[in-house]
């Protein structure tokens, strides 16, 4: 039986995964782990601006191609990521974090090196990674080989994060070369019990209707969930998390699920249903509008990654994949009375030169789009802009709703486009300017990897969102320090092509010549509105709780 040191079979499994590009900064304590994935003729060393920027990247890649990798050195390193880490880990992201650690002798005596407590304590932070983490494992010779082997188990199977410490010496041990991952299966009986539970459900249904949602991708199910949505004919729709999971045009597909404040019929439909079936459904407050929906667990089919609930019982171990599969060769069709379908925005309005607003800017952005666009969209008031647009087919959208980090977007959407890098896709970024200015310095390492995407940063002077949120609109800590956006992307060394637009005309004119420019270059333009400009969707919220604000007399 051959033998290969550990750091290069780690680095020969993740390829396995389709993982060809790792992101991170280099440390004195995983030279060998970057040395490795340098080496390897399949995999290319992915640096970032900073740690948190590449959990972020590993993210945005992990969203494309379903698997990520991060690796950073010990202590000041792994602890920069582990935000971005968390937000992988709430939303279903298998993204491996990998950390270099010092020798195996400087551990167990407690050798007081850099990068550490004046009291060392070399597991605090794998400690503090288990929190965020499906699993961890720190190597030595006795485990390496097995443990491995778990944790990518681990990490397949549950579509969440984990975390690998590999000591300096550990890198170069050899061990066996026989991957034992072990994949898991559904149990045949509980998933026929489920299967029966949910077909005599749905042949008493009258009104049944699909809410397609992300874990759906997370679990490499999207062929099977479109499957059964077409066998079964049922109206679906989608959470704003799912967007991009049904073509606009699908004959049945009811638009984007966006509470009372957005497409009514769709709304009044789900909320009518005599049984739903989710697929990968999120249920946190903003993915479902602060939960504004009637339907209870007793009409409720729920299909996760690894089990299923059905009126409240849980079946474990019946996977997504074949619950779906099967479940499509047994559903009852219906004939379903469908609503009108209604979408928001229809056309954009002519550009006249008037000053730019939500009224213009979604309306238009929709026009621009295409199929197969890639687009990552920032938390606070932009998604809000995004929620009621029509997707192109094949088009995908990504935003991280639950999490909810800002600044996330600009990073993920640099780590998407290494991903798409060999494809002819694009990948759009919309983002706030006040969460551009927490990961903006990856805009550089977009350049420097030769990359295409399309980055609009929409300037509304501050934090929008907040402002909505606060007490007082106008307060002080909802204001950020101005920039001239175009000038700071052009000071990185890169090719780039920049603009300003502060009216419809300047707008429309930007985009016509974005989608030339991105065949060639990075393409970046700032926009203008004013602080409290709202997408239509957000000011019907607002007005909604300004309306059930009692009155003080």
């Amino acid at each position: 039986m051959s033998k290969i040191k550990t750091v290069d079979y780690v680095v020969q499994e993740l390829v396995k995964l389709g993982i060809t590009d790792v992101f991170g900064l280099p440390g004195d304590y995983n030279f060998n782990i970057v040395e490795a994935v340098e080496k390897n003729k399949d995999t290319n060393w992915i640096g970032c601006t900073n740690e948190l920027n590449a959990g972020y990247a590993a993210d945005g890649y992990a969203r494309i191609k379903g698997y990520g990798a991060l690796v950073t050195t010990y202590g000041v390193g792994e602890l920069s990521a582990i935000n971005a880490i968390a937000g992988s880990f709430a939303e279903f992201v298998p993204v491996i974090k990998i950390v270099g650690v010092p020798k195996t002798k400087d551990i167990k005596n407690k050798t007081l090196l850099h990068h550490n407590f004046s009291e060392p304590d070399y597991h605090a932070f794998e400690r503090a990674f288990s929190n965020v983490t499906c699993t961890t494992a720190f190597l030595d010779e006795t485990n390496a080989k097995k443990e491995i082997d778990r944790v990518l188990s681990v990490f397949i199977n549950e579509k969440k994060p984990v975390y690998l410490a590999i000591p300096m010496d550990i890198c170069d041990f050899e061990i066996e070369n026989e991957p034992e991952i072990n994949i898991k299966k559904s149990d045949e009986n509980i998933l026929n019990s489920a299967l029966n539970h949910a077909q005599k459900l749905l042949k008493k249904a009258q009104k049944p209707v699909i809410i397609a949602d992300s874990l759906i991708e997370r679990f490499l199910s999207v062929n099977e969930a479109k499957e059964f949505i077409k066998t079964s004919g049922y109206p679906v729709t989608t959470f704003i998390m799912g967007q991009g999971l049904v073509n606009w045009n699908y004959e049945n597909y009811l638009g984007t699920f966006t509470g009372r404040h957005g497409n009514k019929n769709t709304y009044d439909y789900v909320n009518s249903s005599d049984c739903v079936i989710s697929i990968g459904a999120i249920m946190s407050d903003f993915n479902t509008f602060n939960f504004d929906m009637k339907f209870t667990p007793s009409n409720h089919i729920q299909i996760f990654g690894d089990y299923t609930v059905i009126e409240n019982k849980r079946y474990d171990n019946v996977l997504m994949k074949d619950m779906l599969n099967r479940l499509t060769k047994i559903v009852p069709a219906k004939n379903a009375e469908l609503p009108k379908k209604v979408f928001e925005y229809t056309k954009a309005p002519v550009a006249r030169g008037a000053k730019l607003d939500s009224k213009y800017i979604y309306p238009r952005i929709q026009e621009f789009l295409k199929k197969g666009d890639v687009i990552f969209i920032e938390t606070g008031m932009v998604k809000y802009g995004f929620a009621l647009m029509k997707q192109p087919e094949e088009a995908m959208f990504h935003s991280q709703v639950l999490w909810g980090s800002i600044g996330w977007a600009t990073a993920a959407a640099f780590g998407a486009s290494v991903a798409l890098k060999d494809t002819d896709k694009r990948v759009i970024l919309f983002t706030g300017e006040g969460s551009h200015q927490l990961t903006a310095q990856e805009v550089s390492s977009v350049m420097r990897y030769g990359l295409k995407p399309i980055f609009i940063i929409l300037n509304n002077d501050g934090y929008t969102i907040e402002r909505l949120l606060s007490n007082d609109p106008m307060a002080s800590f909802n204001d950020i320090a101005q920039w001239d956006y175009a000038k700071f992307a052009k000071a990185f060394d890169g090719d780039i092509w920049t603009a300003r637009a502060k009216t419809d005309k300047e707008f429309d004119e930007a985009l016509k010549i974005a989608a030339k420019k991105q065949k060639i270059k990075m393409c970046y333009i700032e926009i203008f509105t004013d602080k409290m400009d709202l997408p239509e969707l957000a000011k019907r919220m607002v007005e909604q709780r300004q309306a059930n604000k009692p009155s003080i007399s």
